[in-house]
């Protein structure tokens, strides 16, 4: 059986445009249905999956997934006539809640429905009965099969957050023996992934896409300073209920949309809400703080009640949703001792929905114990003659060499060693927002300059932005504070730990100003190119550890193609490219591009 799943609301972003013209291009993003992805699995696992963004360069989008679709049907050799089932990971039907006010009504009828799904699939895709093939996927129950059924866990306690589903912002659910089922969900006004969204929006970042930033900002801040904010921002009541206060603000139709009442109340509590271009302060430093230790507080509420509720077990905990990409919270949950084991599927957002929708169906009709999955390799790969088609577009000014193996590893050691940024690009691409060892750019871990280096002339991105170390598997416990069998926790980079006392000042570009780290732990039989290269930088020069951070330049997804590799290679400031067995340098005197 094949099953294809996607994710995404084709005309979420138009209709709202069209529905309220003139929004600010942040409130343009208060909408559901955006990371638009498709995913190709079979009775023996994942096949393959790709977010659409990767495809057409527009980050973030929720434009249908043809481009994706195209790719995993290429993947594995099929056409969509051998496709058994399409799984969307939505299921919005009539309810009393869309006659609330002409912008739900709307929402519903233009966007949400059935019929909008099957017309949408009937003009890409003639000719098929999807009628028959359409299955529509609760929201929240696409993102936790996506976590449980890849976990390896029979018996789990499976947490899913996010801005919402249909009608909730949280899920409670427990997997046993192969199945789901809801233990509780929490209403839109418990949403913790909306809180972050307009918070995000508060400090002048992107919602629905900078999140990430503001968890990034949060270590520089001080949470005590507002204190007496945390309860505004989410109360714990008794019966393990949540409440967002902040939500409540948002009374008209309007309002509910764009979050502006609830701008407005952040704004009574902390001060004027910050201009995009204007510089960070402490006093937004201390916002994210305060946000950030409430969410993990929230977090941990919420499973010590579901606990509590079924008598202290499981002990092994899944989660997915777009909050469990909020690494510094599931680092908390994972030293919290509430669990024995945790997994965070990788693309814990809504590309993440196409997977899980697709699971679901599949393990409907085919079940099956889940099954743990190692790396999330399922994009497209690219051959020899790709590759060496991509690098003839380059002039004079660079050198192109195609190396044995050892040889190209041995001087992509050295280059990093002397100072110099490498992209890094090998096999299937990674599903998911993080590089994990095949989109990547390399640099030294130890290099004191680096985090400065890289921010400001590669990435061009706040200077305050950490990145993230990938370390061996064997070497990990050495570096950070991991517990014993806990390496494999911190293979998809989801989780932080502490960088050990004696080494913070030895991985200056790679150590938070918290003394915490993104790790990534690289395990041979998982990542074996990735894994041997850091191998000979650690035997080379002596830490088995290489700075890993995504390849793409400001604005731009993470690179797909050869092409596209080496196009942004060539008009960035990186110093060199290793693509498949090729090394690229730019010869001296040759002038860099401009990121």
């Amino acid at each position: 059986m094949l099953v294809l799943g996607i994710s995404g609301l084709d005309r979420s972003m138009s209709v709202k445009k069209d529905m309220l013209p003139g929004l600010d291009p942040r409130e343009q993003r208060l909408v559901q249905g955006l990371e638009s992805a498709a995913a190709l699995v079979g009775e023996d696992g994942v096949i393959a999956a790709s977010a659409q963004e990767r495809h057409d360069g527009v980050k973030g989008t929720g434009g249908f997934p043809a481009d994706a679709v195209e790719a995993c049907l290429r993947v594995a050799g099929v056409s969509l006539d051998d496709v058994d089932f399409l799984a969307h990971g939505f299921r919005y039907e009539p309810s009393p809640a869309f006659e609330r006010d002409d912008l739900v009504r709307r929402w519903y009828r233009e966007v949400y429905s059935e019929q909008v799904q099957l017309d949408i699939l009937a003009s890409r895709y003639p000719g098929h009965d999807w009628s028959r093939k359409l299955v529509r996927v609760p929201h929240h129950l696409a993102h936790a099969a996506s976590a449980y059924h890849l976990s390896g866990f029979s018996d789990a306690l499976v947490l899913v957050a996010d801005g919402m589903g249909e009608a909730e912002s949280i899920s409670v659910m427990s997997g046993r023996d192969g199945r789901l089922e809801v233990l509780r969900t929490y209403p839109i006004g418990a949403s913790l992934g909306i809180l972050y969204s307009v918070v995000t929006h508060y400090l002048g970042f992107l919602p629905g896409m900078d999140e990430y930033k503001v968890m990034g900002l949060a270590p520089y801040g001080d949470a005590s300073r507002h204190a007496g904010a945390a309860e505004e921002l989410a109360r714990h009541l008794p019966g393990g209920r949540l409440l967002v206060p902040l939500l409540a603000r948002d009374r008209s139709p309007v309002e509910r949309e764009t979050h502006r009442g609830s701008l407005r109340r952040l704004e009574e509590l902390f001060g004027p809400a910050r201009h995009p271009d204007a510089p960070l302060t402490q006093r937004h430093m201390d916002v994210a703080a305060t946000l950030q230790r409430r969410l993990e507080e929230s977090l941990l509420f919420v499973l010590r009640s579901a606990l509590e509720e079924t008598g202290g077990g499981p002990r092994d905990l899944c989660m997915a949703g777009g909050v469990a990409l909020n690494c510094t919270a599931n680092g908390t949950i994972a030293r919290s001792g509430l669990f024995e084991r945790m997994f965070v599927q990788p693309a814990s957002g809504d590309d993440g929905a196409a997977l899980g929708a697709a699971l679901w169906q599949l393990r409907r009709h085919v079940p099956a114990e889940p099954v743990a999955m190692t790396m999330p390799y399922w994009g497209e790969g690219f051959g020899p003659e790709e590759i060496a088609g991509a690098l003839a577009v380059l002039g004079p000014e660079h050198e192109v060499r195609e190396l044995p193996d050892a040889r190209l590893l041995a001087e992509v050691s050295g280059l990093i060693r002397s100072g110099a940024v490498v992209a890094w690009f090998q096999g299937r691409m990674e599903f998911g927002p993080r590089a994990l060892g095949n989109r990547s750019i390399l640099a030294d871990p130890s290099a004191p300059h680096m985090r400065e280096h890289l921010n400001a002339v590669v990435k061009q991105r706040e200077e305050f932005r950490p990145f993230a170390p990938a370390v061996l598997d064997e070497d990990a416990r050495e570096y950070f504070e991991i517990e014993p069998g806990q390496e494999g926790l911190f293979r998809h980079m989801l989780f932080t730990a502490q960088v050990r006392e004696k080494y913070r000042d030895l991985l200056p570009a790679v150590t938070h100003v918290d003394g915490s780290a993104r790790v990534q732990v690289v395990e041979r039989d998982a990542a074996p190119r990735f894994w041997s290269l850091i191998r000979r930088f650690g035997d080379d020069w002596g830490t088995p550890m290489l700075l890993n951070t995504s390849f793409n330049l400001r604005g731009q997804p993470i690179v797909r193609t050869p092409q596209e590799a080496v196009a942004t290679y060539a008009r960035s400031s990186l110093d060199a490219l290793a693509i498949g067995g090729w090394l690229v340098i730019r010869r001296p005197g040759a002038r860099r591009g401009a990121a």
